[in-house]
């Protein structure tokens, strides 16, 4: 609080300039469509395409066939091309949930005990286990068929086998066939037997083991050895994954590590999801290391992916919430606008790629006394190192969705109307309301591979173009019909759209997929490429066609070979041609919008100069919003908007630009209104796109001046 200037004397004052706004997340491209894996509804910046792959996966199984989204091509032919930054929201169909870790249990010890098994000479030997009160006989027979098991009186029988070795293998297998009823898992040699609580606490010691014969039972060994009270085995944190879908699970329970092969390898781990792996438990310190590995790796070919050295001292810097994070974003909708916006639940930033802290129940705080060394205990009396998790490994479990069964993938979108990789309109509408934030999500090109117009998403794609029109900062790239198309199917479609913040191109175009299979996408997939490459080579304002920008790497072929009749015709119905051409490769040749009316507007590169133009200097006039409305700020507003109008003519994307903000558009009435007007006028570059050459023939003897 600002201290009263009465009397005389010295006054010390704050002066608090360090508030930092976060800037806007900003991408060249912003592709919307369906993913392998990550996030759902979720815009996330990716930097290269092995960022992409590693948030949002590849390859996936439908069925018995490997696919691959249009998504994940569109993204790497963005990045192959110069793309620098792109931003993908992932679309699903139904609902998605996280992972959630398995198995990752408190450090206290389960009550355990073995002993040895006496062989018998009888054709029959009984055991029996003594838990709660109850007595539960296992009886081995001779028979290869023996009797039926019947666990409510307690009575269970097995084949004994030749010798003392077998019985004792088929009674470890009788015994881990009922843990509903027994609460121990069983394991054993040759000649003993050992038998292990399934969950900690000491509720469970004192199951006793029996051997002997039918007619009595000597108490063979006692399981002890628990340590911390409570009936059930206690879990001290819980992670989950940060991507969502049911490829993400690699076990079935909250119990269970995950079945694994003899290498420690999960069966149902992949590349695509993640085990989890506590070590290096230090009790004296309260320390452990939590170890985040890829799914797919074995015990001798580890895979780390990231490494967190932690504690459950919530006091500490490396309390386990802190350093892996417990964030996650939550979509919502503003029931009084229908808006959707994301919002951040959880404390902590998320360190981790993968996953999060989604709950902590065994916190430690202040872990050791004031003197340093001495472990602090909880209000039962239990030492604060028995929260600590046991060293082990899990998987993760309970994840829900998945991509839909017999979705139309490839050459096959558009065969099913209403249907394309698995989505529905329906799956588009929060992002496209997310993607509408122009304050947090910035990106010049929209495109969203899969969708036709022709398909049953034209509400869809108009919604998508509406969106660029409402932002003003993008341009659409839309496809219109599926495979198997004709010209008059194309002029048809496009003479239903009308605007200078969409285009489109044809034909399909034949592409190896990282499936290893050649594929037909449609020519949307590919554009935001041939953009980013002129960004790259040239600048936004030059025309994104033609042999010089226009050439489409990596295109095996297009659907149909157009004539030049094709190309007029698609041309003159705003349908921007892809020419094949012998020696030259494939090529974009057109640079339409799909606005109607014969404008400058009507041309890619001016529309795409208008969208830089409008970037640069809206962010410059956004720094004037609470300035002082004089002749120095208008000033300052000129002498940074002028050099670079300047720059912009010296790179060929003006022939000439006037900016006015003065007293003409400034008037007292303006300024009153606290109003600040200024008036850009500019005349962009025109392309060639018909080159006509006259030969003239003279006759022998005449003379060039």
């Amino acid at each position: 609080m600002a201290e009263s200037i009465i009397s005389p004397g010295v006054y010390t004052r704050e002066n608090d300039i360090s508030y930092i706004t976060p800037a806007p997340i900003q991408a060249g491209a912003a592709f919307v469509g369906p993913t392998v894996k990550g996030p759902d509804n979720q815009p996330l910046i990716v930097t290269s395409y092995s960022d992409y792959v590693r948030k949002f996966g590849e390859i996936f199984l439908s069925g018995s066939t490997s696919y691959e989204f249009l998504t994940s091509i569109a993204v790497k032919n963005y990045f192959q091309n110069g793309g620098q930054t792109a931003l993908v929201t992932k679309v699903v169909s139904g609902s998605y949930t996280g992972a959630v870790s398995t198995n990752l249990f408190t450090g206290l010890n389960k009550a355990t005990g073995s002993g040895t098994i006496v062989a018998n000479s009888g054709d029959q030997q009984q055991f029996a286990v003594l838990y709660a009160g109850s007595t539960f006989t296992f009886i081995a027979t001779g028979s290869a068929t023996p009797p039926a098991d019947s666990p409510a009186s307690g009575l269970f029988y097995f084949t004994s086998g030749s010798n003392l070795a077998t019985t004792i293998t088929s009674l470890v297998a009788e015994i881990n066939a009922y843990p509903t009823y027994l609460p121990v898992s069983a394991s054993g040699t040759a000649t003993a037997l050992q038998l292990t609580a399934s969950l900690g606490g000491t509720p469970y010691n004192g199951i006793t083991f029996l051997t002997g014969s039918l007619t009595g039972g000597t108490a063979n060994f006692t399981i002890t050895a628990a340590t911390l009270a409570g009936g059930t085995d206690q879990v001290p944190f819980t992670l989950t994954t940060l991507g969502k879908g049911n490829l993400y699970n690699n076990s079935t329970s909250a119990t269970s590590a995950g079945a694994q092969n003899s290498d420690g390898s999960l069966v149902s781990g992949s590349a695509d999801n993640v085990r989890w792996e506590i070590s290096n438990t230090n009790t004296a310190l309260g320390t452990f290391t939590v170890t985040v590995r890829q799914g797919d790796d074995n015990t001798n070919n580890k895979t780390i992916l990231e490494t967190f050295n932690v504690n459950l001292d919530t006091n500490s810097d490396n309390y386990v919430e802190k350093v892996i994070g417990n964030q996650y974003v939550t979509v919502g909708t503003d029931s009084s606008t229908g808006t959707s916006y994301t919002y951040l639940n959880g404390t902590f930033p998320n360190r981790s790629n993968y996953v999060r802290v989604s709950s902590v129940t065994l916190a430690t705080p202040n872990y050791l006394a004031n003197d340093g060394v001495t472990v602090n205990r909880d209000a039962a009396g239990n030492l604060f190192s028995t929260y600590l998790p046991r060293i082990a490994s899990g998987a993760f479990y309970d994840a829900t969705g998945a991509p839909k069964s017999g979705a139309s993938y490839f050459g096959g979108i558009g065969n099913t109307s209403g249907e394309s990789q698995g989505l529905v309109p329906a799956s588009y509408t929060t992002a496209l309301s997310l993607l509408s934030n122009k304050d947090d999500y910035q990106f010049n090109i929209v495109s969203t591979p899969g969708l036709l117009n022709n398909a049953g998403f034209t509400s869809t794609i108009s919604s998508f173009i509406a969106l660029a029109e409402s932002r003003g900062d993008c341009i659409a790239v839309v496809d219109l019909v599926k495979t198997g198309s004709i010209v008059s199917d194309l002029t048809s479609q496009a003479a239903t759209i009308n605007s200078s913040y969409a285009a489109t191109y044809w034909p399909w175009l034949q592409i190896q997929s990282a499936t290893g299979r050649n594929e037909y996408v449609p020519a949307g997939t590919v554009i935001p490429g041939v953009y980013a490459f002129t960004d790259a080579a040239s600048a936004p304002w030059f025309a994104p066609a033609g042999l010089v920008r226009g050439g489409i790497g990596g295109v095996i072929q297009a659907e149909r070979k157009l004539t030049k009749g094709d190309r007029d015709t698609l041309y003159s119905a705003k349908v921007n041609p892809i020419a094949s051409f012998p020696g030259s490769g494939i090529a974009v040749f057109g640079q339409k919008t799909l606005q109607t009316k014969a404008s400058a507007l009507d041309r890619v590169n001016v529309r795409r100069l208008l969208i830089e133009l409008k970037k640069f200097i809206g962010d410059q006039a956004r720094n004037l919003v609470f300035e002082q409305n004089t002749i120095s700020t208008r000033n300052k507003f000129l002498a940074t908007v002028n050099p670079y109008l300047e720059s912009v003519v010296q790179r060929q994307g003006l022939f000439a630009y006037r900016v006015v903000m003065d007293d003409t558009n400034n008037t007292a009435d303006v300024v009153d209104r606290n109003q600040l007007v200024g008036q850009i006028f500019i005349q962009p570059a025109k392309t060639i796109e018909f080159v006509v050459l006259d030969f003239t023939i003279e006759p022998t003897g005449a003379t060039f001046g």
